[in-house]
């Protein structure tokens, strides 16, 4: 096959959607023996342009043309998806083998995509979650365990999507083994008797291995210092198929962590990632980097940093916005719009938590997706339910590091098991009903300069000591831990409100920026005397 003939298969499988007639009658369906001694299976006749386009993708993959494997990758395949294969999974790979001259690392990448294509567009069975896991297990063994690096090159886009997917299998999988009810005698004991597959220690493993061998914590060290990356890098790091996997393995380990509920070692992971640094290697594919700060807002949120999670939302949804037109094109244009949505929604809580002025455009799109959501989180008779509604749609699929114990026959009988998801969110709506007056308080301070104590808690439809324990917390709430420089874990106390207060024999001070320098220095002079009034509290120094 000489290159004319390449260029003429990739314009063909281009115009399929409109060059290639697909009729019934063409996809005559026939029985195929592997071999006399294993049952035989039923496959559709592959379409022509379909054999050509595998020949072709296998000759790139041969090459290593990462050039070519790109629009392959993100055109060709996702064209000839929606023309053939929509509603039906791709030809199985030992259809497919003779095409490729049963080419083993081939067939291991393009299970790779066979297993995604069903988890994305078919409901796998739980044959395909084992056997997608196996693959994931091969591929990962050859890439980590062979003699030296191996000869293979991907596009980043294909690499960022293997991690990806590989994390999203495992989840699908927790989810999947956590729902008792309904499943077949069959599927418990597969589940019983293969425990190992898809376990969090495995994926972990995998995860921290091709950190390790990529040298990329190291390689990112250096280049944080102003050294230079290639000196760090060693023989699998200098490769680009390593390296890369390694860097999104980071990022995949950002995943991980939040998915499992330890928000504080997920930001560790990003230690030698300058997210405010241009030209990163996670903005090198937009899927990467709209998860990142995404699962980085996610985790600050968490940890009641709401300062930095609005900047870390606001950030992504204002490239977002600003990229938009690119997104169009994209074959995860969906995915990018429905993380941008989310993101919407966990930036309405952290706003109402700790109010903020967004920028005018993502301020005006926060309204049009959420105007009427936004409005009752302010109101603490409607605010509950709001708040769970967006947190349950907007938050990550929590897993369970260990699955129901199948060998108790009353867990099995009951089909009752731990609910991740229902977990965590109990644990924000705690906080949440912490806080739920504290939007009507602060609207009724910036309304006046002094108030009296009972006048106020007559508003608030609250005892005396109940407003006290509350201009408390409000106080406390005012001071979080903000980022600075550093990693994203250090940070320094500072006031994220413009409004300040203090009690004084039952008598309430507030300031606002607006107020002025002069009301400002007044409250430091005093600050003193209000300390022991707020049991000690450290007031804010903001004027």
């Amino acid at each position: 096959m000489n290159y004319e003939e390449d260029i003429d298969i990739t314009n063909e499988v281009d115009l399929v959607v409109s060059a290639y007639p697909v009729q019934d009658d063409d996809l005559d369906e026939e029985l195929l023996a592997a071999d006399q001694s294993t049952q035989q299976y039923q496959e559709v006749q592959i379409p022509e342009v379909v054999k050509k386009f595998i020949m072709l993708f296998h000759r790139s993959v041969l090459e290593n043309n990462v050039y070519e494997l790109q629009s392959i990758y993100e055109h060709s395949f996702n064209k000839l998806t929606e023309k053939f294969y929509a509603n039906e999974s791709w030809p199985e790979p030992e259809g497919i083998s003779s095409l490729v001259n049963d080419d083993q690392v081939f067939l291991t990448l393009y299970r790779e995509l066979y297993y995604r294509h069903i988890y994305s567009r078919l409901t796998p069975t739980i044959e395909h979650r084992f056997h997608s896991y196996e693959n994931y297990c091969d591929l990962f063994n050859y890439i980590l365990n062979s003699e030296g690096p191996v000869a293979l090159e991907l596009p980043n886009q294909w690499l960022w999507d293997i991690i990806d997917e590989f994390i999203y299998q495992f989840q699908s999988f927790c989810n999947y083994r956590n729902r008792i009810k309904n499943k077949t005698k069959e599927e418990l004991a597969l589940l019983r008797d293969n425990s190992q597959i898809w376990s969090c220690y495995s994926v972990l493993n995998v995860l921290y291995s091709l950190i390790q061998k990529s040298r990329i914590t190291e390689q990112l060290l250096v280049s944080k210092n102003g050294g230079d990356m290639v000196e760090a890098a060693g023989e699998y790091g200098s490769r680009p198929l390593y390296k890369m996997l390694g860097y999104f393995s980071i990022v995949g380990l950002l995943r991980v962590h939040c998915l499992l509920g330890d928000f504080t070692l997920a930001l560790k992971m990003m230690d030698n990632i300058e997210l405010n640094k241009k030209q990163a290697l996670f903005a090198r594919v937009t899927a990467c980097h709209v998860t990142t700060y995404y699962y980085v807002g996610f985790a600050y949120m968490m940890m009641r940093r709401y300062a930095d999670a609005i900047k870390a939302f606001s950030h992504i949804l204002t490239f977002i916005n600003r990229t938009k037109q690119y997104h169009t094109r994209s074959y995860q244009h969906d995915q990018i719009n429905k993380k941008g949505d989310q993101m919407y929604a966990l930036l309405a809580i952290c706003v109402t938590l700790c109010p903020t002025r967004l920028d005018e455009n993502i301020h005006s799109q926060m309204r049009e997706k959420y105007a009427e959501q936004s409005n009752k989180l302010t109101k603490p008779d409607e605010a509950l339910p709001v708040f769970e509604e967006l947190f349950l749609f907007a938050c990550p699929k929590f897993i369970s590091p260990n699955g129901p114990n199948l060998e108790d026959p009353e867990v099995v009988e009951q089909g009752v098991s731990f609910e991740p998801v229902q977990h965590y969110t109990k644990i924000f709506m705690a906080e949440v009903h912490h806080s739920i007056l504290l939007p009507t308080l602060r609207s009724y301070l910036k309304l006046y300069t002094t108030m009296g104590n009972a006048k106020l808690a007559s508003f608030l439809e609250i005892e005396p000591e109940q407003l006290r324990t509350l201009l408390m917390m409000a106080k406390m709430r005012s001071r979080q831990i903000k980022w600075v420089e550093g990693t994203l874990l250090e940070g320094e106390y500072q006031g994220t409100s413009d409004l300040d207060f203090c009690l004084k024999q039952d008598m309430i001070h507030v300031s606002e920026a607006k107020i002025g320098r002069r009301y400002g220095d007044w409250f430091l002079r005093n600050i003193n005397k209000f300390q022991d009034i707020l049991g000690g509290l450290e007031l804010s120094s903001r004027a």
